[in-house]
């Protein structure tokens, strides 16, 4: 199969979609794989590293698009990328079609089948999605500590405190994975974190393993109670394929101190509070109702090397599947594979995209998969 690995256009995106190493591996396998140049430029992988590998480096985004069967991204395809797309084509890569109509529309009329990462489930886990979570929410807790700096525009607190002085206070809403990396993070700098969720069971298991959070049963009266004292609140909530649900509106933001900090992880999800708006690591922030709010929806490419390594460690077994057996043998194969799928021939085949834009939604079976 023809692997297309294009450079992400995306502001400030510095992932690339595939290692040296696991285009090697492809290619030993028998695949072509087809790499922009400078594709891994902003992870530290060289055209020259590629070419070692076996792939072939091509100089422009087109012929990419052009020659690949399976295209292989880091994020969702940008506007100008839309009519490269052909019928047929498979795409892997973190689709979030819930939060865009426009994207959704647009890969329909072109029927791709797009797969997304961050619907591929596996014993209730979201394997492709983690390490990306992982990373966000221990990077909430420092950009928020950053941010709450006076010459930041913050209200002047140290998480940690220090001998003598209480430590801010840290407000987690949503135990997933995100969230406990938050929790743990926040912790770790000594701060008193507390963790909100709805699922009692994990609760528990939040309270045995993070030792000095405290945890609460997430409603609006409790998130309310909480906000007045937060000084760091970090928004990690995450219904798998759907929009990110509004927990916290306008007025509920207007409670919390001056100053004080919101750093809404779900905002690739269309974000959890009525203030939130996508902003870019070039420009993270913006004020709302004396509130700090960071929004950068691709958190993880400020650590791309990082990042680059630890996605291409969950989504290379999927890659060579798809390439070894084809879209349906791939299915055949793993069937976890079949929740990825969101678009086919121009359908919709995931429930929360089909539900955030009004639209059929088109079972499985009714493809014989």
């Amino acid at each position: 199969m023809n692997i297309g690995v294009p450079k992400e256009i995306k502001a400030q995106e510095n992932r690339v979609a595939l290692l040296p190493s696991a285009a090697y591996q492809l290619t030993r396998r028998g695949h072509r794989v087809i790499v922009e140049t400078n594709a891994g430029a902003g992870t530290g992988f060289t055209d020259a590293a590629y070419a070692a590998a076996g792939a072939e480096v091509v100089a422009t985004h087109a012929e990419v698009f052009e020659r690949g069967d399976l295209i292989v991204k880091v994020k969702e395809p940008l506007e100008e990328e839309w009519p490269l797309l052909r019928e047929g084509q498979i795409l892997f890569t973190y689709l979030h079609l819930a939060a865009s109509k426009k994207l959704t529309d647009a890969l329909l009329a072109r029927k791709i089948t797009g797969i997304a990462y961050e619907t591929v489930e596996v014993n209730r886990r979201l394997p492709l999605l983690e390490p990306m979570s992982e990373i966000a929410g221990r990077m909430s807790v420092l950009v928020g500590g950053v941010y709450l700096a006076k010459h930041h525009g913050g209200c002047g607190v140290l998480l940690g405190g220090v001998p003598g002085v209480l430590p801010g206070k840290v407000v987690v809403i949503g135990g997933g994975t995100a969230g406990v990396n938050a929790a743990r993070m926040a912790t770790g700098l000594g701060a008193d974190v507390t963790i909100l969720d709805v699922d009692v069971e994990r609760m528990r298991f939040l309270d045995i393993t993070l030792h000095t959070a405290h945890t609460l049963y997430s409603s609006h009266a409790h998130i309310l109670e909480m906000l007045p004292e937060v000084d760091l609140l970090i928004g990690a909530v995450l219904v798998p394929g759907s929009k990110a649900p509004k927990l916290i509106n306008r007025e509920m933001m207007r409670v919390m101190k001056p100053g004080s900090v919101f750093v809404d992880i779900a905002i690739d999800q269309g974000g959890c509070a009525e203030t939130s708006r996508a902003t870019t690591h070039h420009d993270p922030v913006f004020v709302e109702e004396e509130v700090t709010h960071y929004c950068v929806a691709n958190m993880p490419a400020a650590y791309a090397r990082t990042a680059t390594e630890a996605l291409t460690n969950v989504t290379y077994r999927y890659i060579e599947l798809i390439a070894d057996l084809g879209f349906t043998g791939a299915l055949a194969k793993d069937r976890n594979l079949i929740g990825g799928v969101n678009l086919f021939d121009g359908k919709v085949t995931c429930k929360g995209v089909a539900e955030a834009h009004g639209l059929e939604c088109h079972e499985p079976g009714a493809f014989g998969w």
